[in-house]
């Protein structure tokens, strides 16, 4: 997938060989950072050119948010989203704009996050959190965060999109699709990072040669999952793979494929449960190292739940924790753990940088530099400060600034559900847990598909929550209140005075 833009020029790093273009600077273990480094000083758009590929970065907050604009540009698949593609094919994630699986795949699964949906939801996260918490009160020592976050977010998408236990707190190995998905995963990852090498057709054949089982694997287990769930009844319509059995198109009758089914489940399962696991991993940590930010969870924990460190949330409870959902949109800031989208123009037009952009043309959205635009989020835009995302701060901000669930119609559709169970994840923890972070810990992010706090442990202790007065006005949020701050970017919503748009549950 080529990126000329018409020998159009941008700022680049410095440093610039023949051959080799800017490859050498690069960090192939960890490149959106090394990315962001090599950033510095460059303008809101700039250039990498990697042997005879070209990649052309967006980092700052207005250009972002004209590439938002839909009637100008849509979606394009990255050379990382194409290598993914041959694991996950045609997935609401990884198909082409004109695919008519896309669309056909997106219209019969909204039924599957409204709120009705999320209250069938809510029992199950409940149920695979318990299990975590039983696993660390037997456990003695730190616990790693991110590892067991993922955990707990595979789980609760398995069990909620094709009502499959994989039994990660009860093996003492992991289910055999883990390794296969993570093992097909990093190599359709390390095909995207050779694409721009030479002779990377060579490479990308013996790296699909040695990960041929684990794809067969994971395609058998599912095929299986979707053929015995055919030959039963028929009318189980409760999880996602349900809905995609059994819902035709309300106006075409439509159906998906058994493919396309296996395609969509893979999808929901890699992009469903890192991207909240990292979400819930870089809250804990900026909790954790912040006393007076972690009292005013305590605090709100406390307040909505009681005295009982076993309370369990209901439904309605988990739009009330305010402050830790912008916790959570804080954290998703700094490091939105789906750090980029690619953009290309629906016809040739001119951005406001002056570049021509034509329809083959794309350009890669650095969401963690435009998170940090201080022309948006003021010159303390590097540091953590949930009480940005108070209404009273957050009305006037630019539209499409803060975009981490993606932009426009192929926005995560998911969002709603993470969002849920993220917050339902942190009440329960922060109200039965003391935490206790190693002081000598410096952040440290892997990136694999997604953005991942690595080495991040924390010590647990049961703690006793505080006799608090209920709830108060503030805490009594209306179904808008769980709406994804981002989604007041999305078009065709009405912000309501919660800075969240009327609508969005569907």
């Amino acid at each position: 997938m080529r990126n000329d833009w018409s020998g159009q020029r941008f700022p680049h790093p410095s440093g610039r060989r023949p051959i080799a273009g800017d490859a050498l600077g690069a960090d192939p273990a960890a490149p959106l950072q090394s990315t962001m480094q090599r950033a510095a000083g460059l303008g809101p758009i700039f250039e990498l050119k990697i042997f005879d590929q070209r990649f052309v970065f967006v980092s700052g907050a207005e250009l972002a948010a004209e590439l938002a604009d839909e009637s100008r540009f849509e979606k394009a698949l990255s050379p990382a989203l194409v290598a993914l593609r041959e694991f996950a094919g045609e997935g609401l994630f990884t198909a082409y704009n004109d695919e008519t699986s896309w669309s056909l795949a997106h219209d019969l699964l909204r039924p599957a996050f409204t709120k009705d949906a999320m209250r069938r939801y809510h029992p199950i996260m409940l149920a695979a959190a318990q299990e975590l918490f039983d696993v660390w009160d037997a456990h003695e020592g730190p616990v790693d965060v991110s590892a067991d976050m993922t955990r707990l977010t595979m789980e609760t998408i398995s069990r909620t999109a094709f009502s499959t236990d994989f039994g990660s707190f009860s093996r003492t190995e992991p289910h055999p699709f883990i390794p296969a998905m993570i093992a097909a995963l990093k190599a359709g990852q390390r095909k995207g990072t050779l694409a721009s090498m030479p002779g990377a057709g060579l490479m990308a054949r013996r790296i699909d040669k040695r990960n041929a089982h684990h794809q067969a694997y994971v395609d058998r287990l599912l095929d299986d999952i979707i053929a015995a769930r055919r030959a039963g009844s028929g009318d189980d319509d409760r999880d996602l793979l349900g809905i995609m059995l059994n819902t035709p198109h309300p106006e075409t009758g439509a159906r998906l494929d058994d493919v396309n089914i296996r395609h969509q489940i893979l999808t929901f399962l890699v992009a469903g449960h890192e991207t909240t696991s990292g979400a819930l991993s870089f809250a804990l940590y900026y909790l954790a190292r912040d006393p007076a930010l972690l009292a005013r969870a305590h605090e709100e924990v406390d307040r909505i739940l009681g005295t009982d460190p076993d309370a369990e949330p209901v439904f309605e409870q988990v739009a009330k924790f305010r402050f830790l959902r912008r916790v959570l949109d804080e954290g998703l800031r700094l490091w939105p753990t789906a750090p980029a989208f690619t953009r290309s123009p629906r016809e040739t037009t001119t951005l406001g940088s002056g570049h021509v952009m034509r329809p083959e043309d794309w350009a890669i959205v650095v969401l963690p530099m435009v998170h940090r635009d201080p022309a948006v989020w003021g010159d303390d835009a590097d540091e953590f400060d949930p009480d940005r995302f108070l209404p009273e701060r957050s009305r006037g901000r630019a539209a499409h600034t803060y975009k981490p669930f993606g932009t426009g119609e192929r926005s995560c559709i998911g969002r709603q559900f993470a969002l849920h169970e993220a917050i339902l994840v942190l009440a329960r923890l922060l109200h039965r847990y003391e935490l206790t972070p190693d002081p000598a810990y410096e952040l440290r992010i892997a990136e694999r598909l997604t953005l991942m706090p690595v080495g991040f442990e924390l010590g647990l202790a049961r703690r006793t929550p505080a006799e608090l007065p209920g709830t108060t006005p503030e805490d009594q949020a209306g179904p808008s209140d769980t709406c994804p701050a981002s989604s007041i970017d999305q078009p065709g919503l009405k912000a309501t005075s919660h800075g969240c748009p009327s609508g969005s549950e569907k």
